[in-house]
């Protein structure tokens, strides 16, 4: 009788708790908010938190920007000497999957759901480019089960895996993109013109070819190949480069952001050095002037340097304006990068192509950009060290495309590790025994949440330290 007592008075208490759960989240429901989010603006939304993740301190400022050796810290130098915590990297990995990829994930069924393929298209292409810079970051990613919300802690995919996918779901995305089909809006790059969008799906994908192309040669020339024969074509005017335009304050470049307060950055004496070696007339963009006159107009700082004083500071040129005002673009794809893409591609025999032709307009377009006439293009391009070297296609295209990415922090580290050009030093007082970073290193959270996950990619990709090089760095 007691037994039965009890198993009566339970059931009614489970009863009334599950009563009292609904009731809970009955009144807490706002009956003014949508429970689908919208997809134009799950689609602004995604656009924007990644252009700010990409151009953000965690992901260029202190780290790629540096390691690349576009820009140097003339104070609190720890990063420019490749000292960093396993949370350094945090916020920009958290970033990428809990809002821009989260987002995505949520549009690309949206399109499928209510018969709008070019959502689900764009949100391919945007989020293969989001996982595309993970990787080339960090190596071994969350990929295939990353926004699978049964798995709370998902596997790691080994780069390789990854790259090879993204190819993949670019194809899928450019056989799903419908230009007759019903419009997309919350769409700040191209306002909505899916011929742009299938440009850049073309692009990235040409990019990814070549991010393999000395581990995978023959996937690689297959890709460009299906790429060159594409009827959407690759990226062809200034107009199609991939860009987000910031406006001004609260909508400013997160870098413009950061210089409103802080004044501890500068332009790297390594890149001004080898500019005006070469009579590059882009300095005067991607520097200042000294705020004292020196004899030299732009100086730069050597990177990894702790002992600074007063003087350096107006001695030395800070970024230039054109990257730090508010409405500086986060470019995530140029024309001209496109361009020297396809010189590349044709230096390998993956097309037939012109090199020499390519690598010129790809230079020409980066000049133009800033509105340098064409006089001083030819000049420049007569020059022997920049005339394009068959024989050594990495160097002539690894020491221009570096020069031409200037700003572009993560892009720019990929390049360098995959073509070996410029032939950088490491920082004046790095800590890395002579060596630049090659990766960068997980967060400690993964450590914490996803430990076994971690553990089993650590262990087939190598320690997880900045000097581990990723599967696609081959020399």
């Amino acid at each position: 009788m007691i037994k039965k007592t009890y198993t009566i008075a339970l059931s009614l208490i489970v009863l009334t708790l599950g009563a009292c759960k609904k009731d809970l989240l009955d009144t807490n429901k706002n009956p003014n908010e949508s429970e689908t989010a919208q997809s134009d603006y799950l689609l602004a939304n995604a656009i924007k938190s990644a252009a700010d993740n990409y151009y953000s301190t965690a992901n260029t400022m202190d780290a790629s920007l540096l390691f690349i050796q576009y820009w140097a810290k003339i104070q609190y130098p720890d990063q420019d000497r490749y000292i960093f915590t396993n949370g350094s990297f945090e916020s920009g990995w958290k970033s990428f999957y809990t809002q821009s990829l989260a987002d995505l994930n949520v549009l690309i069924k949206q399109g499928q759901q209510q018969n709008n393929p070019n959502y689900t298209a764009v949100g391919l292409t945007l989020r293969s480019w989001i996982f595309s810079v993970l990787t080339d970051a960090y190596g071994s990613i969350p990929y295939k089960e990353a926004l699978d919300i049964s798995k709370i802690t998902p596997k790691y995919d080994d780069q390789r895996t990854v790259y090879i996918g993204l190819i993949a779901d670019l194809k899928t995305a450019l056989t799903t993109y419908n230009p007759s089909g019903n419009a997309i809006g919350g769409d700040p790059v191209f306002g909505g013109n899916i011929n742009s969008w299938r440009k850049f799906a073309n692009a990235l994908r040409f990019r990814l070819a070549l991010r393999i192309a000395d581990r995978e040669p023959d996937l690689a020339k297959q890709t460009i190949t299906e790429v060159l024969a594409d009827p959407a074509g690759l990226i062809s005017t200034e107009s199609e480069s991939v860009q987000f335009v910031y406006a001004s304050s609260p909508n400013q470049n997160p870098i413009a952001k950061i210089f409103e307060t802080r004044d501890d950055y500068r332009v790297s004496k390594t890149l001004v050095d080898k500019l005006i070696g070469l009579n590059d007339p882009r300095l005067a963009f991607y520097a200042n002037k000294t705020a004292t006159a020196t004899p030299e107009i732009y100086a730069g700082l050597p990177n990894g340097v702790t002992k600074t004083s007063s003087s350096r500071f107006d001695l030395t040129s800070k970024p230039g304006n054109f990257f730090t005002k508010a409405s500086a673009p986060a470019v995530i794809l140029s024309y001209s990068e496109s361009l020297f893409d396809r010189a590349e591609a044709a230096s390998r025999g993956f097309s037939t192509e012109n090199a020499a032709a390519l690598y010129q307009q790809a230079i020409t377009t980066s000049f133009q950009y800033y509105g340098i006439d064409g006089a001083s293009i030819q000049a420049y391009l007569a020059q022997p060290a920049v005339q394009y070297n068959a024989s050594n296609f990495r160097k002539s295209i690894g020491e221009q495309k570096w020069i031409a990415l200037f700003g572009q922090g993560l892009e720019a580290f990929a390049e360098w590790r995959r073509l070996d050009y410029p032939q950088l030093q490491p920082a004046v007082e790095g800590v890395l025994d002579g060596k630049i970073p090659s990766r960068f290193i997980y967060p400690g959270g993964e450590q914490s949440v996803n430990k076994a996950s971690y553990t089993e990619a650590v262990a087939k990709q190598g320690p997880d330290l900045l000097t581990t090089k990723l599967w696609f760095d081959v020399n």
